[in-house]
């Protein structure tokens, strides 16, 4: 997935107060950026990173850049979790992961559930409906990937919504994004929330699908890249 807005890049300074993160550029100026990102970034906010901004080019915007990239250990990882779902969707309209082909609509943020959305809605002309749920994962440790990187009650009542819709004989599939390349595995963050830890092996049980992918990150782009191995 091409992103056509300006990017600028500079020096990660602090991130703070959930979504704000100051940045020093080469001039030696300082802004602040929004921070699209709920999670804690653990391990993805270390102060003198490299990091990339994206002009939002919305002049009505208190904070007109968007903190979008950091580079960590050499590896660039997305932090912006506005971008996983448009770029997976993308993924699966060109036919690029193979476990959610086949499917003859394809359609983003449906309603399904109790007072839910459904980041990827699925269904074959023959009825068959399959239902995505998108999390963007940052954190790795060592060469494994892990979600969540901060205690989750909505990732947990996601799995609920995605194990009741199998119940009731459809596809649920939990997909996880992981904005870097330099996972080989996913696992989930026991030791930071155990409660989605077990609601994820619940979900496996009841036949929630998972899968986890990691990711080609650039400045000026994003796609879903090759899939890994989970491990529950």
């Amino acid at each position: 997935m091409q992103l056509e807005n300006p990017m600028i890049e500079g020096r990660l300074v602090r991130r703070y107060k959930r979504f704000l993160a100051d940045v020093e550029l080469e001039d030696g100026s300082v802004i602040t950026a929004h921070c699209p990102n709920t999670g804690s970034l653990l391990g993805c906010k270390e102060p003198g990173s490299r990091v990339v901004l994206r002009d939002s080019q919305n002049p009505k915007r208190k904070y007109v850049y968007v903190f979008q990239t950091i580079e960590v250990n050499g590896t660039l990882v997305n932090v912006d979790t506005g971008l996983p779902n448009a770029a997976v969707f993308e993924a699966i309209e060109q036919g690029q992961i193979p476990e959610l082909t086949g499917y003859d609509t394809h359609k983003r943020e449906v309603k399904y559930g109790i007072n839910s959305r459904i980041d990827v809605y699925m269904e074959k002309a023959s009825g068959e409906k399959c239902y995505v749920e998108v999390k963007s994962t940052t954190l790795v440790r060592g060469e494994t990937a892990f979600f969540p990187d901060a205690v989750t009650e909505r990732g947990l009542k996601h799995l609920g919504e995605l194990s009741r819709a199998v119940e009731a004989g459809d596809r649920a599939v939990q997909f996880f994004f992981v904005g870097r390349s330099d996972a080989v595995e996913f696992r989930p963050a026991e030791d930071i929330d155990p409660k989605y830890t077990a609601g994820l092996r619940q979900a496996a049980e009841a036949g929630v699908e998972i899968l986890a992918y990691t990711a080609d990150v650039q400045p000026s782009s994003i796609r879903v890249d090759r899939r890994i191995p989970v491990v529950l």
